[in-house]
């Protein structure tokens, strides 16, 4: 019988989540949807030390910010929870004990001082076959002293106990079979008594079989750990329930070598979270695409984009286009540069073809930064109507559309030297009085008006529109000069020509 497809995204709320975590949850989701299957979110926090209030809210707004539904989680519930591994601390000692009895696991009673020492003193030191014989654990110590510092209450961790020189196969729907000798290998701890947790090798496993996860999608940076997880899988007896592995290329730095961090995003200008991130503990703040002005579907797609491609030459896809078209035979081996211009690019699109009535309630906070209070949202709306093919970012329609909001103070000051001249005013003051005439401005209607009074009078053409735009806009930029004045009321275009009149000299 088929297995159903269970995946899962098993973060650590350690931080905020990094844009690389973002693709794996994606790709799991996309997987999930394509399969009719269930998307899992598991809060991996298994080490305490390391967690950071407000980690796992921003990771579920995120997530839900980018459409990435969950089927079952900590705020959804589900029949396989709780979904917080600090919350799971009887299930693991279950299967902690499972190991030791056996003989799978073993204890060790070393202390951080003692391993230290040993590293000093065997080269390239691992706690493994060749040297647990001679560390403090169950296997060298005699049961009695065992038993004696158990009652005492000694610190111990249970470390797996992994048989030498085996090969041990893991098959990846990406990278095909990968086979590792055990010897290099070393005895990773599976549990602390300090705590009564488990690491995240015993955790995660235990997790995965009792959700029954189908396959586990995650980044390549866990490739080393998964002939010690198939191990695992062997050991507890669940070789036949292991999941299919699959993991996924890295994220690499935009320039030069090695793997994607925060400090590329600092340094090139882009950010690394999808979210807007302030540390609780240093009071920095890190940016976010959502504050950034980028739309959830451009950063979707772009990320979508990165270690796979749909086998052709499709470049915008929505996320239903995805979970259908995408497969892990698409899936590069090698890491993906983070072309975060592409990104961009992504962006510029999606605002094009976003309506205008949600880049209104966008674009409402940026307005009320600038001054605009209570706007007619249907009048901001036409407006963007008019700007946004020019955006990149959401901000940017400030940068488009400023001068329908706010009459210019200022003149361009390379555009007043091009474009106006002594004869200027006089013919900006004909302009008004043609305008005053017009009833109805309609762009079509007050373009053609003034065209033929242009042409009528023999004037340059050019010389009048770019004077006109100047003295309405402020400097030679924007949308078509009719389709601005169609939008403004008659009298405040009026206002502005006179101003630019008495203003430019």
């Amino acid at each position: 019988m088929e297995r159903k497809v269970r995946v899962r995204f098993a973060p650590s709320p350690t931080g905020p989540l990094h844009i690389g975590g973002v693709r794996t949850a994606l790709y799991n989701y996309i997987f999930a949807r394509q399969n009719g299957g269930d998307m899992i979110l598991r809060i991996e926090d298994t080490d305490s030390k390391r967690f950071v209030p407000g980690a796992e809210d921003y990771i579920n707004e995120s997530l839900n910010w980018l459409g990435i539904g969950i089927d079952e989680g900590v705020r959804e519930g589900g029949k396989y929870g709780p979904y917080r591994q600090s919350e799971r601390k009887d299930i693991y000692r279950k299967y902690v004990e499972q190991l030791l009895e056996g003989g799978k696991a073993y204890m060790a009673f070393d202390t951080p001082e003692e391993l230290e020492k040993a590293r000093q003193e065997i080269p390239n030191f691992q706690y493994d076959a060749h040297t647990r014989d001679k560390m403090r654990n169950s296997l060298t110590l005699p049961k009695e002293e065992v038993a004696r510092m158990l009652e005492n209450g000694e610190q111990y961790t249970v470390r797996f106990k992994i048989e030498p020189d085996r090969e041990v196969v893991v098959n990846d729907l990406i990278r095909g079979e990968v086979k590792i000798n055990s010897n290099i290998l070393d005895d990773k701890v599976l549990y602390k008594s300090a705590d009564g947790l488990p690491t995240y090798h015993l955790a995660n496993i235990v997790d995965d079989h009792l959700m029954e996860v189908s396959h586990v999608i995650r980044g390549e940076e866990w490739l080393p750990s998964a002939p010690l997880h198939v191990l695992l899988y062997e050991a507890l007896g669940w070789k036949d329930t292991m999941p299919q592995f699959v993991h996924l290329p890295l994220l690499l730095k935009p320039v030069g070598n090695g793997k994607l961090s925060k400090r590329d995003g600092d340094k090139l200008g882009f950010p690394v979270f999808p979210l807007e991130w302030h540390d609780p503990n240093s009071g920095e703040v890190s940016s976010g695409y959502r504050e950034q002005g980028y739309l959830p579907e451009a950063v979707v797609n772009f990320l979508a984009l990165l270690g796979w491609n749909p086998g052709d030459d499709t470049e915008m896809m929505s996320l239903e286009d995805l979970i259908k078209k995408f497969s892990f035979e698409h899936c590069s081996k090698s890491g993906a540069k983070f072309d975060y211009k592409k990104g961009i690019w992504f962006n510029h699109e999606y605002i094009g073809l976003a309506d205008n009535e949600r880049l209104t309630e966008l674009f409402l906070p940026i307005l009320k930064e600038h001054g605009v209070d209570n706007p007619d949202k249907e009048f901001v709306a036409k407006v963007i109507g008019l700007v946004k093919g020019r955006a990149d970012l959401v901000p940017d329609l400030w940068t488009q559309a400023d001068f329908f909001f706010k009459a210019p103070e200022t003149y361009a000051e390379k555009d007043v030297k091009k474009r106006w001249s002594p004869e200027t005013p006089a013919i900006m003051e004909e302009l008004i009085g043609v305008l005053e005439g017009i009833d109805d401005m309609s762009s079509a209607n007050a373009e053609k008006i003034v065209l033929d009074w242009i042409a009528n009078k023999g004037y340059h053409l050019g010389n009048v529109m770019n004077a006109f735009r100047l003295a309405v806009v402020g400097q030679c930029r924007g949308p078509h000069m009719f389709d601005i004045t169609e939008l403004m009321p008659k009298e405040e275009v009026i206002r502005r020509i006179r101003r630019a009149i008495e203003t430019i000299k």
